[in-house]
Parts: structure tokens; sequence; C-alpha cells
């Protein structure tokens, strides 16, 4: 149980730096890359709780399909590659208070929601069983997101052809 709060915990701050510079990077390209990270991080945190279908399942549709798509859009616009213009003062402080107060509203919820909560009667899904929901009752969903995504990427190309 030691080694797995210690694995916990070191793919935690991993994942923590990693999404700080995803916010802080004033690079795109970098800033995507350290999504990677971040996403490589849930996975490994899926595997921590046994659920390995859901890991390889992360990897393959945010890291093997989303990331790829941002990148793509990146290159597509023409968006700066190197260092973006600073933002005024007025506008960190503005996103800084806002994170702030979505940060408390979370651990509100999160708190009135699990404070009298038990968990030892959780089940634990088998691969089949989580497959077949993903392809029976959440079937609609997914395939709605995978045409948004679709048209996120024809919209880049059309930023694209702009010129």
């Amino acid at each position: 149980m030691l080694a797995q709060n210690v694995a916990f915990w070191l793919i935690a701050f991993v994942m923590i730096t990693a999404a700080m510079n995803v916010v802080t990077s004033k690079n795109v390209v970098r800033a995507a890359l350290s999504l990677v990270i971040v996403l490589a991080g849930v996975a490994a945190q899926y595997i921590l709780l046994a659920a390995e279908f859901v890991a390889i399942t992360q990897v393959i549709v945010y890291i093997g399909a989303i990331v790829v798509l941002f990148l793509f859009g990146i290159m597509l616009t023409r968006a700066p590659m190197g260092k973006m213009d600073d933002t005024d003062n007025e506008q960190r402080l503005v996103g800084a208070l806002i994170s702030v107060v979505l940060l408390g509203v979370m651990v509100y919820v999160l708190w009135k929601a699990f404070t009298h909560q038990q968990f030892q009667n959780m089940t634990v899904q088998t691969t089949s069983q989580v497959a077949n929901s993903i392809f029976s009752s959440y079937l609609i969903p997914f395939e709605v997101v995978s045409v948004v995504l679709l048209a996120a990427l024809i919209g880049a190309i059309v930023l694209a052809r702009r010129d």
C-alpha cells in the first residue's frame, strides 16, 4: 500500500507541474506537449486504480487523438510558435480571481457531495461491462463528440486555407 501511495503522489506531482506549464507556457506547442504529460499521468492513475481498459482508452483517445488534433490545429492555423505577447496585469488578476472562485466552488461541491458518503459497497466493472456501456447506452454522446472533433479539424483547415 505504501508503494501505491508513493506512486500516486509522484505521478500527481508530475501532473500538477505539467498542468502549470500548460497554462503558463508562452509557447503553444510546448503547452500542448505538457498536456500530453498531464493526460499520460491520468492514464497512470487509472492503472494504479486497476482500471486498465480506461487507461488504454485514455491513451488512445486523448493522447493519440485529441492532442494530435490540437497539434494539427496549431500547425494549420499558423499560430505563432515563439513567445506570445505578455498580457497586462489586469487580465492576470481577473484570471487569478476566477481560478480561486472556481477552486472554491469545486471544493464546496465535492465536500457537500462526499462528506457522508460510504465507499465500501462500490462495484468494480469489468472491461466488457465498460465496453458494453460505451457502445450501447453512451453510443450517441460518443458519436456526437467524434462529429464535433471532425468539425473542429475541418474548421482548422478552412482557417488555414484562407490566404
